[in-house]
């Protein structure tokens, strides 16, 4: 998928799952042991800004990362380094990653009808 522009909201997604995630100074971080979900930054590129985000500990100890606003160009196998303040708490590899924000709205302006790929595979063309 090539988007028509880079700010396109097909770059956009707030939701990403990681690799089970190497902790530095707790494995995992109580807070995140206790409540099963902890409120943090994060970044996936060196020099961007911190974005706040919640991470959902998953039972394998990977991660899914909940982005309070949507961040740009997320794309697997990039590392989500984790902070807490100015402690870097660690870091787990980006499997997958949730719909783009422009699926998200193609959902929510969508009528409920079938789709375009339901309908052909009920009635196969000729």
């Amino acid at each position: 998928f090539k988007a028509p522009s880079t700010d396109h909201p097909a770059l956009y997604r707030d939701l990403l799952r990681t690799n089970r995630v190497h902790w530095i100074a707790e494995e995992p971080p109580a807070e995140l042991v206790r409540d099963k979900m902890m409120e943090c930054h994060f970044r996936f590129r060196h020099q961007m800004a911190l974005v706040p985000c919640v991470l959902t500990l998953n039972q394998d100890g990977s991660v899914w990362v909940t982005l309070v606003k949507p961040a740009r160009a997320i794309t697997p196998g990039q590392f989500a380094v984790f902070y807490k303040g100015d402690e870097c708490l660690g870091s787990g590899k980006i499997l997958r990653m949730g719909p783009s924000v422009y699926t998200m709205q193609q959902g929510r302006n969508r009528e409920e009808g079938p789709k375009k790929e339901e309908i052909d595979e009920i009635e196969p063309a000729t």
